[in-house]
Parts: structure tokens; C-alpha cells; sequence
């Protein structure tokens, strides 16, 4: 059964009578229905286009958050052959909110790093539903260092509400962690792309994802901090939530128009959740983009683009 959000109730609707014809079709006779069929699907087809076409900010917010979206590991499934992950950050322990490692990228060799928030409870309850501590970003230090050392460029792939907020992160310096993180980000030889592939959020994004090319999916969301959060803020009210998100210009249809990320990856009709494969190929074919206009440039011409791409946000309008 697919999982439908609570505004895609039309959708929802079209496409039950549709199933519905067709257990009919399978008991009968196909042939008296297969117009109404058609015309149903064809209409059921739209009314999702034209949804998804105008999705306001708090639904785009819920489609990041779609369970079925795919993580990390569906993408290096899918992306990275011979995917061998690294552990431990070789001060205080593991973090599985981070996973990390090295394989190859449609034949070169890559390191990829991404948040993982997991498929199920137990799979979300290992990972902490992508929230890293700040062992997590130092094993992400460790490993864009290793990656910078044998010349390997860096794909970081974005999905997490953010940071750990827990007292125990704080305790082993979570806000240190994430900026050493960034720094390092910044400061790499080789060549690093971000995809943002749900949610981005706050300095737990942007620690992995300070690159060359920042891309975002075409419904995903990055942002300082999540609306909820950002309403109990400004209101002191968390029922505020749909009025930040709109204020917040937390898009990617914003953040391209305002130079805070380079470039919008589609998704198939209805969220990268209807249809996983067709979405993890289009990052594929834009990372492959990306990485091939990157090639050839010098490690210093790498850093200098680097640094002046994020010196000029807030330049453009």
C-alpha cells in the first residue's frame, strides 16, 4: 500500500478507483472498462503533476520527510560499486548517524560520506534518524582527509534534521566537531559535491556539504534550523510552523534564485519517493556532471573556486 500525505487526499482518491477498476478488469471483462480506465489514469496522472507543480514550502517540508524517500544507502546501492565503509573516529568511538567510505563512481574512485536515517525502527533507532554526534563529523574529518591525501574527490550526500542536540553530544563538543568539519570542507585539494536529498538541516548539513557544487532534489529542503524550531523561536509558538517554513526560504527553487546552492535536480512526478531508482539515477547523472567539469582543474584552482563561491552568498539577490 503506497502512503499518502494528507494534502495528496485528491490524488489519493483517483488513484483508488483506478486500482479499483483494474481488480475489475481482472475479473471480467477487460475490454468494457479499458477507456474509463485509461481516461481515470490519465486524470489521476495530472492531478498528481499539477499537485506536486505547486507544492507550498510546509508540503515540500513533508515530502523531504517521506519514509519512503530514499536514504543513503539506497543511493550507494545504486550509485557506488565496491563500497567499502569506514569506522570510528579514532578518538572516542563509532557513529552510525554517519557513514562513510570509499568505492567507485561510474569506474573512479570516490569517498562518500552521507547522513543515514534509516527504513525502519530498527534501522532509524541505529542510525538516530541521521543525527550525528560529533564523532560522526570526525570520522567525516578523518575520511575527507584521507580522500584529500590520495587525490579522491568527495560526494557528500545531505539528509538530516540536524545535528544531535543531546547533552552528551554537547559534552564531547558537538559545535567544535561541526566546525572543524566545515573547515575542512572548505579547505580540500580535490574536488567535493553535496547533494541534499531530504532535509538539510542547520550546521549538521552544512558541516559535509561546504562544496564546490551544492545540488539539492528538486523537493528537498535546506535550511538554519527546522521550521518547528524556528516557530518556537520567533512565536514561542510551534503551531507557527507553516508561516516560518514560507518566511524561511528553506526551497531549492529559492536557494537557487539566492546563489546558496548551484543547481535543482528533478524528481519524478509525484516526490522521489514514487519512484526511488529514477530519482538516485538523476543525482547520478548530475554528480557525474559535475565531477567531469571539476576534473581537470588544478588543487589550488579547486580551493579558489571553492572560497569564492561561499564568499558570494548573500551577494546575489
Amino acid at each position: 500500500m503506497r502512503s499518502y500525505l494528507d494534502f495528496e487526499k485528491p490524488v489519493a482518491d483517483l488513484e483508488t478507483k483506478v486500482e479499483e477498476l483494474k481488480q475489475l478488469a481482472s475479473q471480467g471483462d477487460a475490454v468494457s472498462i479499458a477507456e474509463e480506465l485509461s481516461k481515470l489514469e490519465a486524470k489521476a496522472a495530472k492531478a498528481l503533476s499539477d499537485l506536486y507543480a505547486a507544492l507550498t514550502p510546509w508540503q515540500k517540508i513533508q515530502v523531504a520527510r517521506h519514509a519512503e524517500r530514499p536514504h543513503f544507502s539506497d543511493y550507494v546501492r545504486q550509485l557506488i560499486a565496491d563500497f567499502t565503509p569506514l569506522a570510528g573516529d579514532r578518538a572516542f568511538g563509532e557513529d552510525d548517524a554517519i557513514v562513510g567510505g570509499f568505492g567507485r563512481f561510474r569506474g573512479e574512485a570516490v569517498c562518500v560520506i552521507g547522513q543515514e536515517k534509516g527504513s525502519d525502527t530498527q534501522s532509524r533507532l541505529k542510525h538516530n534518524f541521521g543525527m550525528a554526534r560529533p564523532e560522526g563529523y570526525r570520522k567525516a574529518v578523518r575520511l575527507m582527509e584521507l580522500a584529500d591525501r590520495f587525490g579522491l574527490p568527495v560526494i557528500s550526500l545531505v539528509d538530516t534534521a540536524g545535528a544531535f542536540p543531546g547533552v552528551d553530544a554537547e559534552e564531547r563538543g558537538q559545535a567544535e566537531a561541526i566546525a572543524r568539519s566545515t573547515d575542512i570542507s572548505l579547505a580540500l585539494g580535490v574536488p567535493n559535491v553535496a547533494v541534499i536529498l531530504g532535509e538539510g538541516g542547520s550546521g549538521g548539513a552544512i558541516a559535509i556539504a561546504a562544496s564546490n557544487k551544492v545540488l539539492m532534489l528538486e523537493h528537498a529542503v535546506y535550511t538554519v534550523a527546522s521550521p518547528e524550531a524556528s516557530a518556537s523561536i520567533l512565536w514561542r509558538d510551534s503551531s507557527k510552523a507553516q508561516e516560518a517554513a514560507t518566511s524561511m526560504k528553506i526551497t531549492a527553487q529559492d536557494l537557487l534564485k539566492f546563489g546558496i546552492i548551484d543547481a535543482i535536480v528533478p524528481e519524478p512526478s509525484g516526490g522521489a519517493h514514487r519512484d526511488p531508482q529514477a530519482a538516485i539515477g538523476a543525482v547520478g547523472e548530475a554528480l557525474r556532471t559535475e565531477l567531469q567539469a571539476l576534473a581537470n582543474l588544478s588543487r589550488e584552482q579547486i580551493a579558489t573556486l571553492r572560497t569564492e563561491k561561499f564568499m558570494a552568498i548573500g551577494k546575489k539577490v
